[in-house]
């Protein structure tokens, strides 16, 4: 029995705690847990027998997995393990408090620390990279249910924590830990590292004994911005420099061309597959073939031959001489994904699958139809416009750039309009404008002043009975050579299927199809996904817990978004990098994009918004989603407003199921701190701008939700998983022009040989090559790959209501790739969702096998 002098002095011990503490809440509840301890004491020994084990199950991935460069890290952890220095799991409960804490606030009750069992004796194969081990817990019910534990790492190397799992937790059973994130040796943090159960909860809603924790940790994650930032720091506080409006910047426009970018280490690939194949490939590209090429670059490689040349691609690849220059190249590129594209035999260099745009039908991607076809269902359905005043007009200053007014008149189009006369047909809603002009003009005798050669466009297409558009003129537009104020010089070519005028027709085409080829890459592609979304990623993290829901609804969306982008700081988009070698902006590139920016407005991009502005529908409340679509057969438009609609309901039950009312979001300091951190340093050169949302409603917040997430899946996937089958092959897509149309003693020349002349206009090999490599490693699917409706860890919340709700949108999202099957079955009545090329649209089909797919869309801006 326990002695009457042991229960006194027990007694005094919680008397003395008690006279410790001010607040009349923590007296009281220390007087329960000293009574309940007397209590305990007097009903006998067997207290300790009431302790009880939990198993729990922890799966990592172990850094030489994930490193290939520190083969050593697995040797020296085993080292420190038999030398006592392991891993400590220790838990925080989130119902009864600790009443040893330092400070005055009310913390959760401290469990015993278990150690991690059997890391010397487990050991997991490469290809599959998880390591699973048990701990056992020391159950003290006092701990009661568990809200967050403190992982404490003496090993030598760092590793990544996927998950924690409690099975059977006494009161409360299973308990679920979503981590995915680095834990570094202990001695790199000032704080142990801290995670929290999977539950969500608003900053006033968090149980009360977790609030101190929630806010060290986001105090953690914001920093103070001074020091030098290592690989192991947590900060979330990088934002780029590529979102700039202001003139006086150009001195940071040149910065971010050799900046390099400080990405936190739980924003990088933590995932074999995509790290193996995105890491290695595009470095290899820049350090390797880029180089490599240039050295072999002789006559043979400054332009294709002919077409059949380019064909060789896809058949055998480029003969090259054999000798040393070959076989060092092929001895430097030793990654996996570089084996598809070099022969190991020597034979020919560069073999790549054959694009799907000349798979079925290999001449059809040059007729007008396909031409046209694209710009509703090809890799840039964005930019065309429904053309509502004739002639078209430009919004350029005339102070800076004269007359830049459209010179197509009637008479250059009436035999192009079934019998019609202008005015019927632009009153119809049957006149298109494809307006390469005044986002161009700006450069036009910049980018001339360099090898290549470009025009500012404008393309004019007729909406035919079938449902199709037919390119019905051309202009091509150049800056007045004497003063640019003098305004533009014009030349406007119509279809024509002989002689020199279908020659220059042709060509005509072509420039239209290198302008959209720019503009898709850095203004549709690059900008309106990559750019805009990082903002996002770095004020959720820095202001929204890991246990808002903002947060977990979010979070999937801003998987490895952060890491590519910047690697296309460091590769793609630097000063003599890829883009600037490939496409024709050339060194202007970032200049073009960051004035641009300046027009992006967010509300916008929401998908219904974005086609009413573009005139490409008007709003019918009878119509599905509320749109008429003026074109009925848009492929991008109606399997986009299926996925839109899909994202959207999702959001609203998702949202609403946290905020019930208006004032819950007026009064979510997290969510405030991160709109405001967000317009105001986010997308700062923007922040004054009227149209942003005031974040005071709970439709503000689905809104907001949905755009993001719209962005950063379906946008992205349709501007992006469309490159390789679409451009692959270098004369449907050109990426530059190196000469302007033929002058008069060039005419012969065009004649004789009109396919010759347009591969000497058009990219020469050098320039294709690396942009195929390029795009076929941009176009491809990882194994590893997470598509919109699927989660990483199906126990992402507790929450039983978004639990179902998520589940009801991924059984959409299936309904919805049943949809867009079938009508890419109906291609008699549905023409554009199929081509002359015989090529079905499946850019916005949501799942997808790994590979070069034409499909998939994933859950984030990751490739």
């Amino acid at each position: 029995m326990i002695s009457e002098k042991l229960v006194q002095e027990e007694s005094k011990k919680m008397r003395e705690t008690d006279a410790e503490n001010d607040q009349q809440t923590t007296c009281t509840c220390t007087c329960m847990d000293m009574l309940h301890k007397i209590a305990n004491l007097v009903l006998g020994e067997n207290h300790e027998a009431k302790k009880t084990k939990v198993k729990g199950k922890v799966v990592l991935v172990k850094k030489n997995l994930l490193d290939f460069n520190d083969l050593g890290a697995s040797i020296l952890d085993r080292a420190h393990e038999l030398f006592g220095q392991r891993i400590s799991i220790q838990f925080i409960s989130a119902t009864h408090a600790d009443r040893r804490s330092s400070d005055k606030s009310l913390r959760g009750k401290l469990g015993k620390p278990a150690i991690l069992e059997d890391w010397i004796s487990t050991i997991t194969p490469l290809e599959v990279g998880e390591s699973t081990y048990e701990v056992i817990f020391e159950w003290d019910e006092e701990i009661g249910l568990p809200g967050a534990f403190l992982v404490k790492n003496l090993h030598h190397s760092e590793f990544y924590l996927k998950t924690l799992t409690l099975e059977d937790v006494p009161g409360h059973g299973q308990v679920h830990f979503v981590c995915n994130s680095w834990v570094y040796p202990a001695e790199r943090y000032t704080k142990d590292r801290i995670f929290f159960t999977n539950k969500a909860y608003l900053p006033g809603e968090t149980p009360e004994l977790l609030r101190p924790y929630r806010e060290e940790e986001m105090v953690i994650l914001r920093g103070n911005g001074t020091g030098e930032l290592k690989e192991w720091d947590r900060l979330k506080a990088i934002y780029a420099f590529w979102l700039l409006t202001d003139p006086k910047t150009e001195s940071r426009l040149s910065l971010i061309k050799s900046l390099k970018v400080y990405v936190p280490r739980d924003e990088r690939f933590g995932h074999l597959k995509k790290s193996d194949f995105l890491a290695y490939g595009l470095e290899s590209i820049l350090k390797v073939l880029l180089p490599e090429f240039e050295a072999l670059a002789d006559d043979t490689l400054d332009e294709f031959d002919s077409l059949e040349d380019v064909l060789k691609l896809y058949d055998g690849g480029i003969k090259l001489p054999e000798g040393p220059l070959l076989d060092n190249l092929l001895e430097k590129i030793r990654f996996q994904m570089l084996k598809e594209l070099v022969r190991s035999d020597g034979e020919g260099l560069a073999k790549y699958s054959t694009p799907q745009v000349i798979e079925a039908e290999i001449s059809a991607w040059n007729t007008d139809e396909e031409f046209a076809r694209e710009m509703l269902a090809g890799v840039n359905p964005v930019s065309i416009q429904l053309l509502k005043d004739f002639p078209p007009t430009s919004k350029l200053d005339t102070e800076v750039y004269g007359n830049q007014n459209s010179s197509i008149r009637s008479h250059h189009i009436v035999e192009h309009l079934d019998g019609l006369e202008v005015e019927k047909v632009l009153e119809a809603n049957r006149l298109f404008i494809l307006d390469h002009h005044d986002s161009l003009m700006p450069y036009v005798k910049r980018i001339n002043a360099t090898s290549t050669k470009i025009y500012a466009t404008r393309t004019l297409l007729l909406l035919q009975k079938d449902g199709t558009l037919k390119p019905i003129a051309i202009e091509l537009s150049l800056p007045h050579p004497d003063d640019e104020k003098l305004g533009a010089i014009n030349e406007v070519y119509t279809p024509a299927k002989d002689g020199v005028e279908a020659a220059t027709w042709q060509l005509a085409k072509t420039y239209v199809a290198v302008n959209d080829s720019g503009v898709h890459q850095l203004i549709s592609h690059w900008l309106n996904t990559h750019a805009v979304i990082e903002p996002f990623v770095i004020a959720t993290n820095r202001q929204l817990s890991v246990l808002h829901p903002i947060n977990k609804l979010l979070h999937p969306h801003f998987r490895d978004t952060m890491n590519i982008n910047a690697a296309a700081r460091n590769i793609l988009i630097n000063s003599k990098g890829v883009l600037e070698r490939t496409f024709f902006p050339g060194k202007y590139s970032i200049e073009m994009s960051s004035k641009i920016y300046k027009n992006w407005v967010f509300p916008n991009q929401a998908l219904p918004v974005d086609l009413v502005l573009r005139g490409m529908a008007v709003e019918d409340p009878n119509a599905p989603h509320g749109l008429r679509l003026l074109i009925e057969d848009y492929p991008f438009a109606v399997d986009g407003l299926e996925i839109w609609s899909a994202i959207k309901t999702w959001v609203e039950e998702y949202c609403k199921f946290y905020y019930r009312n208006d004032n819950m979001v007026e009064n979510d300091a997290e969510l405030q701190s991160w709109w405001t951190e967000l317009r105001e340093e986010g997308h700062g050169d923007l922040k004054d701008e009227p149209w942003w949302p005031k974040m005071s409603s709970v439709q503000d917040v689905i809104d907001t939700c949905t755009i993001i997430i719209w962005v950063s899946s379906a946008l992205h996937a349709a501007v992006n998983f469309g490159q390789y089958p679409y451009a692959g092959y270098p004369p449907n897509r050109p990426t530059l022009s190196r000469r302007l149309m033929p002058k008069t003693s060039e005419y012969d020349e065009l004649m004789k040989d009109p396919k010759k002349f347009f591969l000497k206009t058009i990219t020469p090999q050098l320039q294709s090559l690396l942009s195929v490599s390029l795009i076929e490693i941009l176009s491809r699917h990882t194994s590893d790959e997470i598509y919109l409706g699927q989660r990483e860890c199906p126990e992402w919340t507790m929450d039983a209501e978004p639990l179902h709700a998520f589940e009801k949108f991924g059984k959409k999202l299936k309904e919805i790739e049943k949809r867009i099957k079938d009508l890419n079955e109906d291609h008699e009545r549905l023409k554009n969702r199929f081509g002359p090329v015989k090529m079905p649209y499946t850019l916005l089909h949501p799942s997808s096998q790994e590979g070069l797919t034409g499909m998939g869309i994933p859950n984030s801006v990751s490739i």
